[in-house]
């Protein structure tokens, strides 16, 4: 039909500006006196918790390796965040072009090494460089720069210390090597022990907390993300016990009904399983 956006998977494949515009013409139609009454309602603030899902769902996908799934989770953070910029374009604030212009002259700016005539010798000289440059934007605002960065006031506690641990070490403050990480651990169970023994919960909190802190930069050290493998545990977690409900459904009970030892047992046929198939 004339005037309708095109929607079709092959239409703007190889033209990403014409995409990009597709899914303006949509939102704006959306959004326009006589559209959808549940998009004309929204807010920057209400649609953030939307992007905030579908973060999580796109980092899911790439975490299973799912190219169709990540294509697609792609496609729904790229539009509420496209959504989220004609709201603002709304009320006169920003574009997205000013969005977009500002991103590329960041990028354009830290990057002196490619962009510039400044010479690097690797990711570590890079590095240093943006830092410099962090310093100089910061200063040029009037706000005071730290090698911490700002981090998002939402962002998950475990990854926070994971990010905060990796910024410090750019300027060395941090463990030469794993096993000193390995080390802190044990040190820090034995605190928590220690901790738990005397009763005192406020002792208790700040203990776990300097131990969950530690593995979080273990994990930098071994290079891994500590939200990944934590959400690939909760997953495992989740996979392995409704296995159980189910077996224990097949037996005529219930994880209520069945005592530790029946649930145990369930438990560990069915890691034993995983570890046939080489999960």
């Amino acid at each position: 039909m004339a005037g309708q956006p095109e929607t079709g998977d092959d239409n703007n494949r190889d033209n990403p500006s014409g995409a990009l515009n597709n899914v303006i013409r949509i939102i704006r139609r959306l959004r326009a006196p006589d559209g959808c009454p549940w998009d004309r309602e929204q807010s920057p603030q209400s649609i953030s918790k939307y992007i905030k899902e579908e973060t999580y769902e796109l980092l899911e996908a790439i975490e299973e390796g799912d190219d169709r799934e990540t294509c697609e989770e792609l496609g729904d953070i790229s539009f509420l965040l496209i959504f989220l910029a004609i709201m603002y374009e709304e009320k006169n604030a920003f574009t997205l072009a000013d969005a977009l212009n500002l991103a590329a002259e960041k990028m354009v700016r830290r990057h002196p090494h490619i962009f510039g005539k400044t010479r690097v010798r690797g990711t570590q000289d890079v590095l240093a460089n943006w830092q410099k440059i962090k310093k100089q934007e910061a200063a040029s605002k009037g706000r005071t720069h730290s090698v911490l960065g700002n981090l998002p006031k939402g962002f998950p506690a475990l990854q926070e210390a994971f990010r905060l641990g990796e910024r410090a070490s750019r300027v060395g403050f941090d463990w030469e090597e794993s096993q000193g990480v390995v080390d802190k651990v044990a040190e820090e169970t034995g605190e928590l022990a220690t901790a738990i023994d005397s009763g005192k919960m406020e002792d208790v909190k700040n203990e776990f907390g300097d131990l969950l802190f530690t593995l979080a930069n273990l994990a930098r050290h071994l290079e891994i993300n500590p939200e990944d493998a934590l959400l690939r545990a909760n997953r495992k977690f989740r996979i392995r016990f409704m296995e159980m409900e189910k077996r224990l459904e097949e037996n005529g009970t219930s994880p209520e009904d069945a005592d530790m030892a029946d649930m145990e047992k369930i438990w560990n046929d069915i890691k034993g399983e995983e570890s046939d198939r080489g999960r």
